[in-house]
């Protein structure tokens, strides 16, 4: 009796819940409607046979349970063509009913309209580059022997027709509204997915092959951008945001963006002309860039050029430094400004990586458990800063090895308090603010920078 009733308010909580939950489709944002109703019909479907049986399953608990001095009514029939010739046919229209209506979805998923404008998803991990047609209308060849810090989309620098494609290295684009797009997709690495939850349409990044999908936006907005196959540790913080906007405004935002052939001619950092800017630098930093804790500054020699650019445009963006309880952060965004321009912020990034780095800073923590450290650094940090600390562009992760550990154990803790990262343009730094909770507490921040201070 008791298995009955239990049978039965399983049925109930799950019919009711499925009409309170909040959890539910998101507000659909282009023309993938029937996808929807293929969805709900694959619910009712088998939310029927669900309720169907369950609720069989319960009768025949409660009708043939065994009791005391009677004989149960229960009979053994091992075979009832009757019986199996209607459970054939009902489950034949259930699978059809289910099966059917994405048919025909699909036929319409993978014949992209000829009037379909084109843009390329480039995956990694765990980050999104894009590729628009420049004026040839065109997409320039692509492979990954071609990929290198200047050339992270692989572009074949010897086909003219990819010299003129637009690039985007941010993980943020823009597409028209109610004009169908063709998603084109490549992965560098792994097995990748492309989807918007909004746009209900989805589809696997293969590594070797290009994939595609097409659709319609409809609806205005900022839409966030996910991968969903997991790819590795960093899967979780794998996103990026497109904008579905008015014509006009996507055309301003394309004019805005660099082409391929742009980004291949973009002058190198002069080092020499770098020094003498660094004059402002070293008042801090100190003139071989090895830091000085009195001063709050940390240690710059052993960075990469790429970070430090980056760095010192997002002090000078607002993305680092403004936040009220940054307070050396304060300090440091009006003097990045002394290098306010692209030139000056190349130049002084190139000497930066020039000064010697062959001496650690010096240590200011001590303890820490090497070998723990060890095990949380493999385990996580070492996915984007590689094992042997030294970082990679490939990741948009800095060196670690030989920087200061009081420096380091700030910004973790400023990352963990949301004074880092939390800006919606710091397109890298809000990773980090997922991946800080590897260390759960201040030992197992020892415990790791110890490690760290291992990597020399």
């Amino acid at each position: 009796m008791a298995i009955a009733v239990i049978l039965v308010l399983l049925v109930l909580g799950s019919v009711l819940f499925h009409f309170t939950t909040p959890w539910y489709f998101t507000e659909i944002a282009s023309h993938w409607s029937n996808i929807d109703m293929t969805i709900n019909i694959t619910f009712w479907v088998t939310g029927l046979v669900f309720v169907a049986v369950n609720l069989f399953m319960a009768w025949s608990v409660y009708r043939y349970r065994q009791k005391k001095g009677k004989k149960s009514e229960a009979t053994y029939e091992p075979e009832n063509a009757r019986l199996e010739l209607g459970l054939t046919i009902f489950t034949t229209v259930g699978v059809a009913a289910m099966l059917t209506p994405g048919l025909f979805v699909w036929a319409q998923f993978v014949n992209v309209p000829d009037e379909a404008h084109e843009f390329e998803a480039f995956a990694s991990q765990w980050q999104w580059a894009f590729r628009y047609p420049g004026e040839d209308g065109e997409l320039g060849a692509a492979d990954i022997r071609h990929i290198t810090e200047e050339n992270p989309w692989g572009i074949d620098p010897d086909d003219p027709a990819g010299q003129d494609d637009i690039v985007v290295k941010t993980p943020v684009i823009y597409l028209p509204i109610d004009e169908p797009v063709k998603v084109l997709m490549r992965s560098r690495d792994v097995l990748h997915n492309f989807t918007v939850p909004q746009f209900r349409a989805k589809m696997d990044m293969i590594p070797g092959m290009v994939s595609y999908m097409w659709v319609t936006p409809t609806r205005e907005g900022e839409f966030e951008i996910l991968c969903e196959q997991y790819c590795g540790l960093g899967h979780h913080i794998m996103r990026a945001r497109v904008n579905v906007v008015e014509r006009h405004e996507f055309d301003e935002w394309l004019d805005e963006q660099p082409t391929f052939a742009e980004t291949q001619s973009r002058p190198r950092g002069d080092a020499e002309a770098g020094q003498q800017q660094y004059a402002a630098c070293a008042a801090c930093h100190g003139p071989e860039g090895q830091g000085n804790r009195d001063m709050n500054a940390p240690r710059l020699a052993g960075l990469q050029s790429w970070y430090v650019e980056r760095q010192l445009r997002y002090y000078q963006q607002g993305i680092r430094g403004a936040h009220e309880d940054d307070e050396f952060g304060q300090i440091m965004a009006p003097m990045a400004n002394v290098v306010g321009t692209d030139e000056a912020r190349r130049n002084v990034s190139a000497y930066i990586e020039t000064l010697p780095s062959d001496e650690p800073a010096p240590v200011t923590m001590e303890g820490g458990n090497i070998e723990r450290g060890g095990r949380i650094y493999r385990a996580n940090c070492a996915a984007c800063h590689a094992n042997d600390g030294r970082g990679s562009w490939a990741t948009d992760a800095p060196n670690l090895v030989g920087m200061d550990d009081w420096y380091m154990a700030l910004q973790l803790e400023h990352y963990r308090n949301g004074i880092r990262g939390e800006h919606r343009d710091d397109d890298y730094g809000y990773q980090m603010t997922s991946m800080v909770y590897a260390m759960r507490n201040e030992q197992q921040v020892q415990d790791v920078l110890a490690y760290i201070r291992t990597l020399q």
